[in-house]
This record gives C-alpha cells, structure tokens and sequence, in this order.
C-alpha cells in the first residue's frame, strides 16, 4: 500500500487526501491548526461569513428605494439596525470551527489519519513531528501561506491588524483604514462598510482592484464611494503607530491618516521556511513559494506541492485542484495538467466580481484577438425588479468561430453566475450554442444569454 503523508490540512491537503484514500492509499495528513487548515479557521470561510452579514445589512439599508419602511429608528432603516459585532464574530468563529468538524469528520470516515502538530522533512522519505518520525512514499506540501508583514506596521493584534485578528475585535471599528486595496483589501473595507464603520481604503495603485477586470474595478469603486468610502489613490502606507485609542498611518510622501484602527492586507508570504524543503532539496522561488509544474510535482520526482505555498493563483479552488491533480499523477491514475484558462474567480465584494478564461488587458494588449460585449446589469428585468443597478455581464469570444473564450461579471451573487460562462469556457462552447441555451425570465443569467446574443448577431463569425 502506499503511504503518502500531506504537511498541512487546508483545502490542498485535504482534498488530495480524500483522492487518495479513496484510491486505496495509507494516508496521513498533518496540520498545526486544526482540520480545514487556515482557509477554514482564519481566512476564506470567517472572512466570507462576516460579508455574508455585511451584505445582509446593506440590502436591508437601501430596502426604502424598494418601498419598505422601518419603524425601528428616527433615521428610517439605518437608524433601526445596529451591530452586535461580538455576536457577528462569535458566529463566524463558530461556523468555522464546525467547518472544520466536518473535514474533519469526512477524513475519518475515509480512514484518513490526522496528526496535530509541526512537520519537517528530516530525509526525502521521513517526515518528522516532534520526536515522531514517518515514512512516505509520497510527501504533499500543502503548508499554505501566512499575511505578509510590513516593517514598521507590525500588528499588534488590537489596533493594527492583519485579517485573522479581526475575529476577536468586541466592537465595530468606529474609523477602519485598511492598507491594501488587493481582493482581501477591497472585500473588508466594503464590508466594514457596510457594517457601519468610517472605512479609508489605502491604495498605491491608481485605483482599487488594480491586477483585475478595469471595468470591473471602475464599478466597484464608483460603489465604494458613492456609500461614504475615503478611497486614497497612488497613497504607499510608509508606517503604522498606536496613538491613544487609535493609531496613525504615515504614508510615503509624508502625509498621515488617523482612525481608530488599521487592517494591514498587503499580501502572503508562503510557509515554507523551517520545514526541510532545501535539505531535500526541493526548490522554490526567490520569494520562497514552491515551484511546481501542472501536475504539482517539484524539484523532487516524489514531493508535491499544492494551495497557496506554492504561489499559483492563491484559491482555495486552485488548491484543492492542485492536490487532487497530484495524488491522481502519483498514483498513476489519468490526469489532466492544470489549466490556468479554466479558473473561475470571485472576489466578494458587494457587488461581487467573478471571473473565468481571456481578460480584457490580453484583448487590449493584441495577445488574444477576440470580439466583446458588455451589457450593464440595470438594462436586465430582474435586477430592475430587486433594485440593482450596478454592475455589467461582459462576454469575450473568437471572430472567426464564436468559441466563449471568457468573461466578467459585477453583479449580486456573481459567483454563482459565472458557473455558465466557466462551462462555456471549458466545453468550447459557442455564443451561438449559449444563445440558443433556455435561461428563466426574468432572471440574472438572462444577462448572459443576452451577451451571446448581441456576439452572434452583429458581424456574424
């Protein structure tokens, strides 16, 4: 039978744990922090739980454009609804922790063995926990990565903070500056937002969201400000200091921005140091994280790597792909490299953004010759109908053969939208195909139908 042992529990690990139980594999899978690794305990799932609550509130305080009153407060709905944040935060620990408990309970169901604790690797087929030494025939690294630190703005876990301390915070952030405008960055400053603080979002870059979808990001920040966000642009944070009940954010051109907390989001460093990666001589990066090839195998023919350690699209569904992908090339079982071009992302803002396949900057730029189209969500019969008017379904396809080569879409619940478009994308599909596909009137995917629609009839390919 063959052993295989996986350093780290998160979604890279666990997912490469069941395949390879239920391939008949002697499994052991090793995590410091518990089952579910730090994507389930400290990042995606709390994270996601919190905007849940977050965009809870803001459909509840933009309900009067529907016709509904609140009689809770002076201020109509606003006024009525308040924040119990340590009960906000104590649910989204506990959803965490019961998530956890389900890994972990589908681990055991498939005999997989769990290990608390820190590992290493000692010899290319031993792994070390404390005194306890095991042998592998195959290693997983799945150690995942940690919030990358800026000298001078270390957190302190009360009024500078990185994303897995906010858990613990008794009260809302009354002022909330958020360093960082990335995916993380954007996702809690709106959601704080929403929630009630005074947000300042900090940003080096000219807008927020600079790395995706430019449309995407010009809506998202039209939002953000027109709901009372302070969005400083070309702002680099230099320093962050407690001052009193607040701290005081310097930023590189000498000017200062104070508030009542920081949330420092300026991104991951992998967790791959102390661990015996370069004693057994499997190579990473100059910034650490591991380097892997499409089925995750690296420098050395029978260590893997998968998730976030390895720097490849930092998704808890990249890693889980990843980890499957490598137990199915290790144990001999056919397997297709992974492809970037299939991932579908999302970033959880209010409106969300999701994505799949081409972007607009490979049109732009000439590296992929593609026909677009982009209709705004307030043109659709249901968005009118629930009152969304921000947000646009945009469609990229071949000229010649009208094969969906991707797409982009702001709107409510767009991560549930782009499922058809990824499918488009993976499939081959063409507009003509999507557009003669039935979607519900009225409905949002609509939207979609009607994008194919609009490629297939104007310059016909």
């Amino acid at each position: 039978m063959t052993r295989i042992v996986i350093i780290g529990g998160g979604p890279g690990g666990y997912e490469a744990a069941l395949v390879a139980a239920q391939l008949g594999a002697d499994v052991t899978v090793i995590e410091r922090d518990g089952p579910g690794g730090a994507c389930v305990l400290t990042d995606c799932v709390p994270s996601k739980t919190l905007i849940a609550t977050s965009t809870r509130m803001a459909v509840m305080s933009e309900s009067a454009g529907l016709g509904l009153r609140f009689s809770g407060g002076p201020d109509g709905i606003v006024g009525g609804l308040e924040v119990d944040m340590a009960n906000v935060n104590k649910r989204v620990k506990d959803l965490a922790r019961a998530q956890s408990f389900d890994v972990a309970e589908r681990l055991a169901y498939e005999e997989v063995k769990i290990v608390r604790g820190e590992a290493r690797l000692v010899e290319p087929h031993v792994v070390a926990v404390g005194e306890r030494r095991i042998r592998a025939d195959i290693v997983l690294i799945a150690t995942g990565a940690t919030p990358r630190v800026l000298p001078g703005a270390e957190p302190d876990g009360e009024r500078i903070l990185n994303w897995r301390q906010l858990y613990d915070l008794p009260e809302l952030p009354e002022e909330l500056i958020v360093v960082g405008s990335g995916v993380t960055g954007a996702e809690l400053a709106g959601a704080y937002l929403s929630l009630g603080s005074k947000v300042t979002l900090v940003s080096s870059r000219d807008r927020i969201l600079p790395t995706e979808d430019a449309d995407a990001a010009s809506v998202l920040q039209e939002v953000f400000l027109r709901r009372g966000m302070n969005v400083m642009s070309r702002s680099r944070a230099a320093g962050v200091e407690r001052s009193g009940n607040g701290v005081i954010v310097t930023l590189e051109d000498g000017g200062k921005v104070e508030g009542t907390h920081c949330l420092m989001t300026v991104g991951m460093v992998p967790n791959t140091t102390g661990i015996g990666l370069e004693e057994v001589g499997v190579a990473c990066d100059k910034r650490g994280f591991v380097e892997v090839d499409k089925v995750s195998r690296t420098s050395v023919p029978h260590i893997y790597a998968s998730g976030d350690c390895t720097g490849v699209l930092m998704l808890a569904s990249v890693a889980g792909m990843q980890g499957r992908i490598a137990m199915w090339h290790a144990l001999g079982e056919a397997v297709q490299p992974l492809k970037l071009g299939w991932v579908a992302s999302n970033i959880f803002t209010d409106p969300e953004v999701a994505s799949v396949g081409v972007t607009q900057q490979m049109v732009d730029s000439g590296d992929v010759n593609a026909r677009t189209v982009m209709l705004p969500l307030f043109t659709n019969a249901r968005a009118k109908m629930q009152g969304f008017e921000d947000g646009f379904v945009k469609l990229f396809c071949r000229p010649s053969t009208g094969i969906v080569l991707g797409g982009v879409i702001v709107a409510p619940r767009a991560s549930e939208l782009i499922l058809g478009v990824s499918i488009a994308v993976q499939q081959h599909l063409t507009v003509d195909q999507v557009a003669h596909t039935f979607a519900v009137y009225p409905s949002l995917s609509g939207s979609i139908t009607e994008a194919t629609r609009r490629l297939m009839s104007e310059h016909a390919y």
